[in-house]
């Protein structure tokens, strides 16, 4: 599997201990790194959902899907990296780690929300529009994406994100600025919802 330039190019240069030990780091020092998983939650509890299902696409080396399940939310992660996908196994073996790119996952089940945290729209590059396809397909009726990411000169635009979204038969609900949900400020860093209204497109 041919991973994106983008991602290559942060991979080579990442301590996947130090990328680790960052959160922890922050939870040390009282700061809440886990701002992804607390809207996730709130989310769900808003939209009246009893034991939710959740994806964790790009899900990196584990940290929103373990505290998703620690938080009583049944998640999945996947993730097409070899390594990102070993160490998210190694942190929590009794999770479910699918190594997979989520523009060719093709699961059996629905999840009431897919979130794409940190890069995973911009590190798809060429695959960004078959991702959003991807996160669409495995979304029940009604179903949200969550996706979260930055804003730079090559990479794509909120507007980008919204356009795919768009294909797959996603509907717009809020673009934020912040995991907290504050106001979109058309700043360099989106926070973007999407419902899906039609699952029989994309």
């Amino acid at each position: 599997m041919s991973l994106p330039e983008d991602w290559t190019a942060w991979k080579d240069g990442a301590d996947l201990d130090a990328y680790d030990a960052r959160w922890a780091a922050m939870a040390a020092a009282g700061k809440d790194p886990h701002g992804e998983v607390a809207l996730v939650q709130a989310l769900l509890a808003e939209e009246g959902v009893t034991a939710p299902r959740v994806l964790d696409g790009g899900c990196g080396t584990g940290r929103v899907a373990v505290e998703l399940d620690r938080r009583g939310i049944e998640a999945v992660g996947v993730d097409p990296d070899d390594d990102m996908i070993t160490a998210a196994r190694a942190k929590a073996p009794g999770l479910r780690w699918e190594r997979h790119g989520l523009h060719e996952l093709d699961l059996a089940e629905r999840f009431d929300l897919v979130v794409l945290a940190g890069n995973v729209i911009p590190y798809a590059g060429a695959d960004a529009a078959g991702v959003v396809a991807g996160c669409a397909r495995h979304l029940r009726e009604g179903g949200l994406l969550l996706a979260g990411f930055s804003l730079r000169p090559g990479w794509p635009s909120a507007d980008d994100h919204d356009a795919w979204c768009a294909a797959a038969g996603l509907a717009p609900v809020a673009r934020w600025s912040t995991w907290d949900r504050d106001p979109w400020d058309d700043g360099d860093y989106v926070v973007a919802l999407h419902r899906l209204d039609d699952p029989a497109r994309g």
